[in-house]
C-alpha cells in the first residue's frame, strides 16, 4: 500500500540510519522499525503492583484527615 506519513525527526533519523546500514529502501526500513515496536509491545510483561507491610496504622478513608496528620508530622519533624 502506498501512503504518505509524516515522521518525527528522530524517527526519520532512525529509519535513514537503518536504510543505510542494511542498504534497503526507506519504506522497508520504516516497516522494520514498526514491526520491532510491535514485537517489543507484545513482549512486555503486564504491570503488577506489589505491596509490602510497613507497619503504618493510619486510617486513610478520610483523605483530608490523613493529609492533615501527615502535614502535622512534617511540621514537627522540621521544627
Amino acid at each position: 500500500m502506498r501512503t504518505t506519513v509524516r515522521l518525527d525527526p528522530e524517527v526519520q533519523a532512525a529509519a535513514e540510519r537503518l536504510r543505510r546500514e542494511r542498504n534497503i529502501g526507506l519504506g522497508e526500513a520504516v516497516n522494520e522499525l514498526a514491526r520491532a515496536g510491535l514485537d517489543r509491545k507484545q513482549q512486555r510483561t503486564r504491570f503488577r503492583q506489589r505491596t509490602a507491610s510497613v507497619g503504618l496504622k493510619v486510617d486513610v478513608t478520610d483523605i483530608a484527615d490523613t493529609l492533615e496528620l501527615l502535614d502535622h508530622e512534617d511540621a514537627q519533624a522540621a521544627g
